[in-house]
């Protein structure tokens, strides 16, 4: 057992009382700033954030038995014939049949039901079964209450649990799900762990159907949309491989790698994460989490490890120009990043502890948020059926189901489904199964209820009109802003001027009085000065020529 941390108190304090009083504050150490070390860092713009250190905790103790299903063949043969008769037999076969055809029961048993069957068919034909008698007449559908029911847990099959830190869909139909398994306490994995991540079928819950056996354990896993036999997994040492192609290659931290399928060797182009777009690696951010919309092939978004979203064109034409705008709003990684699937121009952030929906034509703040949880959240998604519902999930273990158009403070429905920190989440196509992956490599499969995996009537337009509404008002409090900076500039430069003034005067009062008494007294000479042209301009011009010379050399 290895020793993390050893506390030691001295005998003589044994027993002792703590005594606390109240005193005033003392400064223990002053470290200046060092100049020269800001090369070595990232310049964020400050964020004040209160936090409570206690937490609301519950216990509730359930014992149930886990029901094991095992999958065996059947061997069917011929039955129904008498113990004299061999099935396999032909011809013994054909005497029998012909034999039951020629008694009298036979006959008149084929009879009756014929005359069944024609009253059947007559009788439908006459009456139309399916009428809807009251179709124009809607019924009013009954609220359903939000509900989400366990329908199975796949558990890692190995001794020592893992992490599930990435899941993946079967592109066809949702049958199968892909599971990435790795353990993310650092440099503290025993040396017998196992590194395989499996692929599980939904109807055999007990054991894998398929194992996946990397050099390094899974940290991603995604199936190829357009060819269901291929996954592409990132190992923990920083492999990419593609599965059914058996062959690897690395990628490098603060980049972002394009790669062909096709020729694996290495990576097609490379894009530097540097926010100065200067492509220096040792300012690069490190990426943690990767969005690509396939219906916006050339843009894509990354979420880095220090809280900031960097979108990335990769047509353009110089690496500077490939980042084109940068989002600021999470304290630590953004996990999860995922653009709404019916407004692409909206996404989905989470981060430290609390969930952002950003518009891309706002760059200072995200346009909705919720309230910050008393747990980190580690992943999240939108469902693919309604654009108002989004999923979350936390390290307490709770599902979160939000839906924008029902209250938008809190969650719509909360959902403990694990004992363990939940890392990863997943929802099918149809939206109504959504799959949670825990820190003890547990996958539970959740049963969302129909209204919330439903379009509801004019949902789409009040999605609209609500991302719209929330854009415009982030618009005119980043106007309000950048004027309330601008004159906060306007006045510090005026600061500095009249700072400037002073050091000049030494500030000396009597120099002051003096520079300020002679400035007034210049003002009004000069002001004297034009009032006594204006008043000889206005003067009627019948005056000789050598007066006005006069008065033109006295002035």
């Amino acid at each position: 057992m290895e020793i993390t941390y050893v506390y030691t108190k001295f005998r003589r304090e044994f027993g002792r009382q703590g005594l606390f009083s109240d005193r005033a504050e003392a400064v223990m150490v002053d470290i200046q700033p060092n100049p020269r070390l800001i090369s070595n860092f990232v310049v964020k713009t400050p964020r004040d954030q209160a936090s409570q250190a206690c937490m609301d905790m519950s216990e509730h103790p359930v014992n149930t038995e886990r029901f094991e299903s095992s999958s065996c063949g059947i061997n069917h043969v011929e039955g129904a014939w008498p113990k004299d008769i061999n099935p396999k037999d032909l011809e013994q076969t054909v005497r029998f049949k012909k034999k039951i055809e020629k008694e009298e029961n036979y006959v008149n048993s084929l009879v009756h039901l014929g005359y069944v069957m024609d009253h059947c068919i007559k009788q439908n034909n006459t009456i139309d079964i399916y009428q809807e008698h009251f179709k124009e007449d809607e019924m009013e559908k009954v609220p359903e209450l939000p509900t989400a029911k366990t329908k199975s847990v796949f558990r890692d099959p190995n001794q020592v649990k893992r992490t599930i830190t990435s899941l993946s869909w079967h592109p066809d139909g949702g049958r199968k799900l892909a599971a990435a398994y790795c353990s993310l306490d650092f440099q503290k994995s025993p040396p017998d762990m196992s590194f395989d991540s499996y692929i599980w079928d939904l109807e055999k819950p007990n054991y894998p159907e398929m194992a996946l056996k990397p050099e390094s354990p899974l940290v991603c896993l995604e199936y190829n949309p357009k060819d269901p036999h291929t996954l592409l997994g990132g190992s923990y040492c920083g492999q990419i491989g593609a599965f059914a192609f058996r062959t690897q290659s690395c990628g490098t931290p603060g980049r972002i790698l394009w790669w062909d399928v096709r020729k694996l060797s290495e990576p097609t182009e490379r894009l530097v994460l540097d926010p100065s777009r200067e492509g220096n690696l040792d300012q690069a951010l490190g990426a943690i989490s990767l969005e690509f919309e396939p219906t916006m092939p050339t843009k894509f978004m990354v979420g880095t490890e220090q809280g900031m979203v960097v979108s990335c064109n990769r047509k353009a034409k110089t690496p500077a120009e490939k980042i084109v705008c940068t989002y600021e709003g999470h304290h630590g990684p953004i996990y999860s990043i995922q653009r709404n699937p019916f407004f692409p121009k909206n996404f989905l952030t989470v981060g430290d502890w609390t969930a952002r929906i950003w518009s891309e034509d706002i760059k200072e703040s995200s346009i909705m948020w919720t309230k910050y949880q008393m747990s980190y959240l580690m992943d999240a998604c939108w469902s693919p059926v309604r654009p108002s519902v989004f999923f979350t999930v936390k390290m307490e273990g709770v599902l979160d189901v939000w839906d924008l158009l029902f209250k938008q403070s809190e969650p719509t429905l909360s959902v403990k489904v694990s004992d363990k920190a939940l890392y990863s989440l997943r929802i099918q196509d149809n939206g109504q199964v959504l799959a949670c992956g825990s820190h003890s490599g547990d996958t539970t499969l959740l049963h969302i209820s129909s209204g919330l995996s439903t379009l509801q009537k004019n949902e789409k337009s009040l999605m609209a009109a609500m991302f719209e509404r929330e854009t415009k008002r982030e618009k005119i409090l980043e106007a309000r802003q950048r004027e309330i900076r601008l004159k906060e500039r306007s006045r510090s430069e005026q600061s500095r001027e009249d700072e400037a003034w002073r050091e000049d005067g030494d500030d000396d009062p009597d120099q002051i009085l003096a520079k300020v008494e002679s400035d007034f007294y210049s003002m009004v000479e000069i002001e004297t000065r034009k009032r006594e042209r204006e008043r000889r301009a206005a003067e009627p011009q019948s005056e000789s020529p050598e007066k006005k010379e006069e008065e033109t050399l006295n002035l």
